[in-house]
């Protein structure tokens, strides 16, 4: 019963869609009101106005709102460097450097090594859908496809990089190393990398390339390298999209793109502009903690752990819950903490080797992370490129790739050193 508003949800939105053979038909902002209607009517045992106060706290939560201010100062500085004209200078020049059948595997490699650099999808996405987007209309590519290169490549980072939330906290709740947890990750998901690297050079090969490039214009394209090169220096992702607003707006300024009013004016409209994924943001936080607080996360961890009987089944088992409490939590970080310490004892009991199990954690979350319609990163995504968040998903060859890496990794116990 707990778990029963997740299923309106996916029934009012999913099915519905399916049967209308329209992703555009059912709003995913009307879908996750029903549920948290729903959800908020069905809590008994309680005042309506606590119940309420549950809601409203989960939608509230600290991670929400840092999540919601991202998506603010990223919506204001893409409308502005929009505006200003350095999408299209970045665009040519990634279409002078690079010949049109390397684009695809170009984006991911660069999404890839900003990710690992960085530690977070978000601020990768944040700097190179915008460019995704651009190229893709310059060469007549798919927009979903090119952003869906972007979210897979900054996933690699978010699953492998010493600096990334998922890793930081999967070591500390399975007591190992950072470069343990690498090496052993390293083994499950390079390969599947070098596979879809693979994929976008054979699918690039079909991409033309435009008949006419526009004169570069390399002063506005300094706005998006300063982005990358501070976000790789690792400051802060707020800090990095302010510096971004301000560069935008001197250097639209200076060449006359807009004057202050027409800088302030760009600015409100990449805000309201955002307002759809503030919304959704807000409701999932607040559905997710009634059903918390239900006890549906709970639920979920005895089901799971029920019939665990050997080592592989211990895996999975670590498996399945981080990947469920993803589903129920939308944010990979908070998945891990909620099942780190069952895992824990789970891999203590099956003599789970620490490291294995470390990496299962954070690339299972990583993966489901990557293919939810209303996790933080798609839902960025699909903001910044101006699509509905269902239409990324068949392109999100990485996260997939990862996830069936991994059971593989369980399944034929491999690497076998660790397993």
């Amino acid at each position: 019963m707990a778990l029963s508003p997740l299923m309106v949800f996916i029934l009012l939105y999913l099915v519905t869609s399916i049967i209308a053979q329209d992703f555009y038909k059912v709003p995913i902002t009307v879908a996750f009101m029903a549920a948290s209607m729903y959800a908020v009517v069905t809590s008994g045992g309680m005042p309506l106005r606590q119940r309420i106060d549950i809601y409203s706290r989960g939608a509230a939560k600290g991670q929400m709102m840092l999540m919601i201010w991202i998506f603010i100062l990223a919506g204001a500085f893409a409308h502005t460097a929009k505006v200003m004209g350095a999408i299209d200078a970045t665009v040519n020049v990634a279409l002078t450097l690079l010949p049109a059948n390397m684009l695809l595997a170009g984006l991911f490699l660069a999404a890839c090594f900003i990710s690992v650099s960085v530690g977070t999808s978000v601020g990768t996405i944040v700097a190179l859908t915008p460019i995704a987007a651009g190229v893709a209309e310059q060469t007549g590519a798919s927009v979903p496809l090119m952003t869906a290169v972007v979210v897979g490549g900054s996933f690699f980072g978010d699953n492998l990089s010493f600096i990334s939330d998922t890793t930081i906290i999967a070591t500390s709740t399975q007591d190992c190393k950072l470069s343990d947890k690498f090496r052993v990750n390293s083994f499950i998901v390079v390969p599947a990398a070098a596979v879809i690297l693979i994929v976008y050079l054979i699918m690039g090969a079909n991409i033309a390339a435009p008949q006419h490039i526009h004169e570069v214009e390399y002063l506005k394209v300094v706005p998006y390298l300063v982005v990358l090169v501070a976000a790789v220096m690792g400051m802060n992702v707020m800090a990095v999209l302010t510096l971004g607003i301000l560069l935008t707006g001197c250097i639209g300024i200076a060449n006359g793109s807009f004057d202050v009013f027409g800088w302030m004016g760009a600015m409100g409209e990449g805000v309201t502009g955002m307002g759809e994924l503030i919304i959704i943001t807000m409701m999932a936080g607040g559905l997710l903690e009634i059903i918390k607080h239900n006890g549906g996360i709970d639920f979920i961890i005895d089901r799971l752990t029920r019939h665990v009987n050997s080592k592989r089944g211990a895996e999975m088992a670590v498996a399945g819950l981080v990947s469920v409490v993803d589903l129920c939590t939308a944010n990979n970080t908070v998945a891990i903490i909620t099942v780190g310490g069952i895992a824990k004892q789970i891999a203590d009991r099956f003599g789970v080797d620490n490291r294995k199990c470390a990496s299962i954690l954070d690339t299972f979350s990583c993966a489901v992370q990557g293919m939810i319609p209303y996790g933080a990163q798609i839902l960025m995504a699909a903001g910044l490129a101006e699509l509905n968040p269902i239409s990324i998903l068949p392109y999100l060859y990485y996260p997939m790739a990862i996830g069936f890496a991994a059971l593989l990794s369980i399944w034929l116990r491999y690497p076998k050193r660790y397993s």
